[in-house]
């Protein structure tokens, strides 16, 4: 069960979001998601093996390749395929998984829980920053 209280805090101590499953197409929801969190003054890490960049940012194949800390793997893939980047969270050090809305995977949450990481499922990261803590104004 999601908790306001908890995912404000992520949002707010959050810096890094590894974006697993992030598409490079602008007419896709998990890039417009990503951009408003770009925007917002998250740094933003694309994980895609398809993809050499994305949003301006270098896009790796999988977590293990990331070369920096991760706060947040928010997770933009069917709920089957959540397991595997759950290990990946898990094994890079990551405190949160965050699977976007419409994504549950009870199993993945309990593995990553018991690891000590943060779970969020079934939430839009940019819906819920939105509600919690508030659009800023996009400097440019």
């Amino acid at each position: 069960m999601n908790n306001d209280q908890m995912m404000k805090d992520i949002l707010l101590s959050a810096k890094t979001v590894a974006s697993v499953g992030l598409s490079s197409n602008r007419m896709k929801e998990s890039y417009g998601i990503v951009e408003y969190l770009k925007g917002q003054g998250y740094r933003i890490i694309p994980v895609n093996p398809t993809a050499a960049e994305i949003l301006g940012e270098k896009a790796y194949p999988d977590l293990e390749s990331v070369p920096e800390e991760i706060d947040v793997v928010q997770v933009f893939r069917r709920p089957e395929d959540v397991p595997p980047v759950v290990d990946s969270a898990i094994k890079v050090g990551a405190k949160v998984v965050w699977m976007q809305e419409g994504i549950v995977n009870e199993e993945a949450a309990a593995k990553a829980r018991a690891a000590g990481l943060q779970v969020v499922m079934d939430a839009c990261m940019r819906a819920t920053h939105r509600r919690l803590i508030g659009e800023k104004p996009i400097r440019l």
